[in-house]
Formats: C-alpha cells, structure tokens, sequence
C-alpha cells in the first residue's frame, strides 16, 4: 500500500524574546501611578485620631492584648499631688492646675470653707464642692451671713479668669417636704438660685457666664444611710466650665 506523507511548512519565524511581554511593564507602571494616587488622597483626609485609637483599643482587648495603663492623670486636691513627674500635662492642665492652686490657697484661708469645702478637677473645667449647711439654713434656700465667704470667694475667681459657671444644687433623699418646697427639686433649684443671685448682684458678673440647675437627691456622692452622709450629699457645687467648650 502507497503511505501518505504530509509536508509541514518550515517555521522561519524568530523564536519568541525570554520573559513578560512588553504589554506588562506599562500595565504595572499604571498601577504604580494609581496607588502613588491613592496615597496622596488618604494623606491629605482628616482622620479622626481618637475614633482610630477608640477602634485600636477595641481591637487590643479582643486580642487579649495587655495594656500597661498610666496614672490617673486629673489633677488632685494638693500640689504634691499634682506635681508627679510623670504625668505630663499640656497649656489647659497646666491653666487647670494653676486655677485649682488659687481655689486651694482661697479656701485654706478660713478653717471654716476649709472643712466644709473640696476641689477637683477634669478635663472640662473646676469643680468646688460647698456642704448646704455651711450656706443654707435647714429645708430653706436662705443664704447664711457666713455662705458670703464662700460666695465672694466663688466671685473673685471668675473676675480673675474666663471660665464660665454651673452652680449645682443637691439634695440628700429626705429633706422635703416644707410648704414652700414641696420636693427636692424646689428645693435644689431654689437653693442654686439664691447663690447665683447674690453672685451676679454682688459680683457683677455677666449672667451670660452662669448657669444654675438642681438635682434633688438623684446624684448622692454617698449611701443615704446615716446622718454624716446624708450631710455629705446635701451640697452646692460650683463648676467652673472652659469658655471653649460647645455644652456647659
């Protein structure tokens, strides 16, 4: 039998060039210049720096990861307190310190305000703390004589800074119950209100910088159980609140 045999044509064509086709350095060059872009525009947003730690934080506790926490950094009631070495502060600690010293050295002036007084501060502003029955007469928003020392010293600090005020009043869970105030918040109120009176009358301070609310017995510092801390809960505080702060 005849075989067929088939004749290919012979391939003269070059062999093909080693490694990537050209079509593959431009493609990666545009990408590069994407991600360059890409870069740029997340380097000029805004982050927010507080949410990111908030979400790192969040992310390290579910991991399990151990945190070595600092300090408590707000400043404390005296100055050996305040002046721990480690604790560094910036411009609004450091103006927080110095009107947390001048409240101090006003207070340790009389041994009555002393005793019957207490400061503190966060991050927000001042806080100064008054027992009622240094200021009010019982189940009455009647200023005392004596509430003047306090009151005077209340006004000379927001002659010499700019802060702005909330005088808070409270009550312990059962001083109401006069004609006059029906309940604690009657009570409270009244009783904030008397103080701000006799600061913007005596004072001259711009009502614009004050505020004043009660609280009744809803916010105790202690138990209602005995008679000490029920004299410990009836009390005025007196906030002094940064002027820069949006809600005071």
């Amino acid at each position: 039998m005849a075989k067929i045999v088939v004749l290919k044509p012979k391939d003269d064509s070059p062999p093909p060039e080693e490694g990537l086709p050209p079509w593959m350095a431009t493609f990666a060059d545009m990408v590069t210049l994407l991600l360059c872009f890409f870069v740029l525009l997340l380097s000029f947003a805004n982050n927010d720096v507080a949410k990111f730690k908030e979400l790192l934080g969040s992310i390290q506790g579910a991991f399990g990861v151990r945190q070595e926490r600092k300090m408590d950094e707000h400043l404390a009631l005296t100055p050996a307190d305040v002046e721990r070495k480690e604790v560094k502060m910036d411009s609004n600690d450091k103006r927080l310190l110095g009107l947390v010293l001048r409240i101090k050295a006003l207070l340790d002036q009389d041994d009555a305000t002393r005793k019957s007084s207490g400061v503190k501060a966060d991050q927000d502003g001042v806080l100064v703390t008054s027992e009622s029955a240094s200021l009010f007469t019982p189940g009455s928003a009647t200023l005392k004589p004596e509430a003047k020392k306090i009151l005077n010293k209340v006004i000379s600090i927001l002659k010499d800074h700019n802060y702005n005020l909330v005088v808070r009043g409270h009550t312990d869970n059962s001083e109401s119950g006069s004609r006059k105030y029906p309940t604690n918040w009657e009570l409270s109120a009244a009783r904030a209100a008397s103080a701000l009176r006799y600061i913007i009358e005596q004072g001259g301070i711009d009502p614009k910088r004050l505020k004043a609310v009660g609280y009744a017995d809803t916010q105790p510092l202690v138990k209602n159980d005995t008679p000490q801390n029920r004299q410990r809960n009836r009390r005025l505080e007196f906030f002094y609140h940064k002027p820069a702060q949006d809600s005071w």
